[in-house]
């Protein structure tokens, strides 16, 4: 069985790997998006994938277009006559010139048609569901409209953020991809009911925003959703890396973003409802540090406003 790949972040990383180690299947090709600049430094780094396949040192010619929809694009894939091209979060749609060129099968992070789009993970936790899963389906010019050929899911535990379920997100993927390709002819494809389905959009750097005048749930689970990236901060700047919720019913008298207590791991802010323990901080400009070191250097203590 011939596939070729399409793939960028980790995610696809952990399906490629499955791709490549299992009998019975060869990956000729790996389509991923072009080299970016990162960091402060916009030092160029590739793709995951890219950086995985030459790190392991694949015989598998690696092919980032600008774009699919060239002549080019469709004499590279097409050349390989594969049969099935498998995509995941690749990042870009695949015009109609490449589905056609074989079964194309994407193993998208939700359980659709819920979550279609470029944040499934994320806002999969924002809206504080309780499954999370991937579903492999064929794909169309639609984005994540095509029928469903299978699915794997998981519960959400409290320990879950957004980088712990991309990573065992991607090992069930993995799996229900090999199960997919090799179970394929005798698969029932399922359509989409549109009627059921709901959208998430990329997730942008201000959506990272918080305020304590927010309940300290609402904040807890926005931090789970945006960690790594963007990860939460407030108005000032100021990220909080490691934070922890603190129940308690007497907010309704408690001035809002006052450090209400001082701990051994850290220190106690009052919220909209309920309080949060703030564990980690980093200061525009400056390094992740202790909360208690934060202020100290700042000389804030019991009754003082964070912010």
């Amino acid at each position: 069985m011939r596939v070729i790949f399409m793939g960028t972040p980790s995610y696809a990383t952990t399906i490629l790997k499955a791709l490549i180690h299992s009998s019975g299947i060869e990956v000729p090709l790996l389509v991923t998006q072009e080299d970016k600049p990162v960091g402060r430094k916009q030092t160029l780094t590739p793709p995951d994938t890219k950086a995985w396949a030459i790190q392991e040192g694949l015989e598998i010619e690696i092919y980032q277009p600008k774009s699919l929809r060239t002549e080019e694009a469709y004499a590279k894939i097409s050349a390989y006559k594969p049969d099935f091209i498998v995509v995941a979060a690749y990042g870009k749609l695949l015009p109609k010139s490449i589905l056609e060129i074989a079964p194309c099968i994407n193993l998208h992070a939700s359980l659709l048609p819920k979550y279609r789009g470029a944040s499934p993970i994320q806002s999969t936790l924002l809206e504080g569901e309780t499954y999370a899963g991937v579903t492999s389906m064929l794909m169309e010019e639609g984005l994540d409209t095509g029928a469903m050929l299978g699915f794997s899911y998981l519960k959400i535990e409290p320990k879950h953020n957004a980088s712990l379920l991309f990573d065992e997100l991607a090992e069930l993927a993995a799996h229900l991809t090999l199960t997919t390709l090799k179970n394929f002819t005798s698969l029932q494809p399922l359509p989409q009911v549109g009627a059921n389905a709901t959208h998430c959009k990329k997730i942008k750097k201000d959506d990272g925003l918080v305020t304590f005048e927010q309940n300290a749930q609402d904040i807890l689970i926005r931090y789970k959703a945006l960690s790594p990236w963007p990860g939460i901060f407030l108005e000032s700047g100021l990220k909080l890396l490691d934070i922890e919720l603190v129940p308690n019913n007497n907010n309704a008298t408690s001035p809002i973003g006052v450090i209400q207590e001082i701990t051994h791991t850290g220190f106690i802010v009052s919220c909209k409802q309920n309080s949060l323990l703030l564990k980690m901080l980093q200061p525009v400009s400056k390094n992740a540090m202790n909360a208690q070191d934060y202020i100290r250097g700042k000389r804030l203590g019991i009754g003082d406003s964070l912010v």
